[in-house]
């Protein structure tokens, strides 16, 4: 009888056993394919990020230049006022 009730008790303990690594290992899978979308989530949105970076450079520069050349223009009209008044008696 005592053979018959361990047998039990392991075949028992055994199918627990069984149960929890199913459970285990389902769980497991279920966060990695949680982890894999989230994954695939974040590089899609740093590449979003990267283009858009790019696009923010690439207008930075435009806009620097185009700055540039306002100044150059403010500078040359600065110059050409100033000559206008300091000539301003000799020309009347």
């Amino acid at each position: 009888k005592d053979l018959d009730k361990e047998m039990t008790e392991a075949q028992t303990g055994e199918k627990e056993a069984q149960l929890d690594y199913e459970t285990m290992m389902k769980d497991s899978a279920e966060k990695r394919a949680a982890d894999t979308k989230s994954l695939t989530e974040k590089e899609a949105a740093k590449a979003d990020m990267q283009a858009e970076l790019q696009a923010q450079e690439q207008g930075k520069a435009s806009t620097t230049k185009e700055l540039g050349a306002t100044l150059k223009y403010i500078s040359s009209l600065h110059a050409e006022c100033d000559w206008l008044i300091q000539y301003f008696d000799v020309r009347k």
